[in-house]
């Protein structure tokens, strides 16, 4: 808690979570730059609000700025992520703040961009702004994880989504799976794919399932075509879709399909974040990939839908691992769980 009084700090709390809703607005247009929303308050009376709609354009501090006016001068601003203090496509949200009049900036926390770590806060106190940092940071931190772990480790926050069975398989044993979960469920993946820069799979669920993996959702709160459709990549180590590359697979006709065959998935990880800005990853895929990734422990969340149905034991099973001993085995804490439908959802982090 930051050395506030009690009444002050439940006052930021409750301005904040305004602030961490207009984030909100955001979250599936922003790409590949975080979703941050801002409030100014004016004797406890919101006067301004914003949030960054898409990369390139004015950040949140700037439309809630336009929105409060004059009524800025002498205000407290809500930021969710420490204002940027460097001209990128835009000018610096610090300096906006300062030359705007408010006495006071409350900030959920400190942007690790290179870029900015901690030169906003600076800019804003030696300007002789009151700035305090750490209200509802964990709130604030849970919408942009991909980029915010992207900044510190220049490796993406890596998603893997399985559908499944009560007794754990993913298909039948030719391959059939649609549909094991229901509408509710899938609905809720659309979300996924919506927050994702990109999704990973393998060549063999491209020639069985032959997917489209794109977002097309009109129940995300803004138009599907708003929403940049994240990048494929698709693990073919051994090259079974080169000569499919123009008409077979509908993941082949799209241009920006990546190819990667090589065996070091660690690696992949780190160009997808170097090369391609894509901060949060999707893995849909395979008993194989998915084993693969786990495995190596590069998966940051498991979450499994999973249906109130038997498919038996020669369907296929939701993961490819061997453990030799319990000692072995991998283990999960459980984050979230909720009813989809007929269907459970569960959030899984590893133990």
């Amino acid at each position: 808690m930051p050395n506030l009084s009690h009444s002050q700090y439940a006052k930021d709390r409750y301005f904040m979570m305004l602030a961490i809703e207009q984030a909100k607005c955001g979250l599936y247009i922003t790409r590949p730059n975080p979703a941050v929303g801002c409030v100014i308050v004016q004797a406890e009376e919101v006067v301004g609000q914003g949030f960054h709609p898409k990369a390139g354009e004015p950040h949140a501090e700037v439309f809630a700025l336009k929105d409060a006016g004059a009524r800025a001068v002498g205000a407290t601003a809500y930021v969710t992520l420490e204002p940027c203090s460097h001209t990128g496509r835009t000018p610096p949200c610090a300096q906006a703040l300062v030359e705007s009049g408010v006495k006071r900036v409350v900030i959920a926390g400190l942007d690790p961009n290179p870029q900015v770590a901690g030169r906003g806060v600076t800019l804003l106190e030696q300007a002789g702004i009151e700035v305090t940092v750490g209200v509802l940071t964990t709130q604030a931190e849970a919408l942009n994880k991909g980029f915010l772990k992207a900044m510190r480790t220049k490796m993406p926050y890596v998603r893997l989504k399985i559908a499944t069975s009560l007794d754990g398989r993913t298909a039948m044993a030719n391959g059939e799976s649609k549909w094991i979960t229901g509408p509710a469920a899938r609905e809720d993946v659309q979300k996924l794919r919506a927050q994702s820069g990109a999704i990973i799979t393998g060549s063999e669920t491209v020639i069985v399932d032959n997917p489209k993996l794109n977002v097309r959702s009109s129940q995300l709160g803004v138009a599907p075509e708003q929403v940049p459709n994240p990048m494929v990549v698709v693990l073919d180590r051994r090259e079974r879709l080169e000569h499919h590359l123009q008409s077979d697979y509908q993941l082949c006709r799209r241009t920006d399909t990546l190819y990667w065959r090589k065996d070091d998935l660690s690696e992949l990880l780190k160009v997808l974040v170097s090369e391609y800005q894509c901060y949060e990853v999707l893995i849909e895929s395979g008993a194989s990939v998915a084993g693969s990734f786990l495995q190596q422990q590069l998966v940051d969340e498991l979450i499994v839908y999973q249906a109130p149905c038997l498919l038996g034991q020669q369907a296929r099973p939701m993961v490819d691992i061997n453990p030799l001993s319990l000692a072995q085995q991998l283990r999960f804490d459980i984050h979230t769980h909720e009813q989809l439908g007929t269907d459970l959802k569960l959030t899984l982090l590893p133990s």
